[in-house]
């Protein structure tokens, strides 16, 4: 199994780097590709924008975890820009299946992302999460031809991935819930 740790963005709003955030004394990208290894989704694919984010990012990331850096081909274009260039990269052509995973997720679990992979089921483009108010997109998990689905289409991925065959997966909003102000860390 793989997965795709997506770590591209600006922080804009939380004001500093949200992969370096600390919580509970473990930055956020440490947390979630912990959770990511622990489901058995190795090796992890990290999109990251410049260059100097894999060195940044590369010393607290555990030497243990099997990574893979990738630099996004188009600086913040955004996490749909990142899915299509993973899903069409020829080396996962013969996979099943890949996890999505943003940065801002400091509370996911591995039991998330295995509860995931059963649920997609073998008709499904993707299985996503979802709370009582929201599906996570971007925590999806996701076949490599959805990348011929969303193509060209620039809406946002929680719309695209609604018209697509998929599965839903209800779970805890505490897990499900991103970081992008520094007040969502209370």
């Amino acid at each position: 199994m793989r997965s795709l740790l997506l770590a591209g963005g600006r922080s804009s709003r939380m004001g500093s780097d949200k992969a370096l955030m600390e919580v509970e004394g473990i930055p956020c990208i440490v947390r979630v590709a912990t959770a990511l290894a622990e489901a058995g989704c190795e090796p992890i694919r990290i999109a990251v924008a410049q260059p100097e984010d894999v060195e940044k990012y590369g010393e607290v990331i555990p030497d243990s975890l099997d990574v893979e850096w990738v630099l996004d081909s188009v600086t913040h274009a955004g996490p749909i820009e990142a899915l299509l260039e993973a899903l069409t990269d020829p080396l996962i052509a013969d996979i099943d299946s890949i996890q999505l995973c943003p940065v801002d997720v400091p509370w996911i679990t591995s039991d998330l992302f295995l509860e995931l992979e059963k649920t997609l089921g073998d008709d499904d483009l993707l299985a996503i999460p979802a709370d009582p108010r929201y599906t996570h997109p971007l925590l999806s998990r996701v076949r490599p031809s959805l990348a011929t689905h969303i193509g060209e289409d620039r809406r946002s991925l929680r719309l695209q991935f609604a018209e697509l065959e998929h599965s839903t997966l209800l779970a805890d909003e505490d897990i499900l819930r991103n970081v992008n102000y520094p007040s969502d860390l209370d």
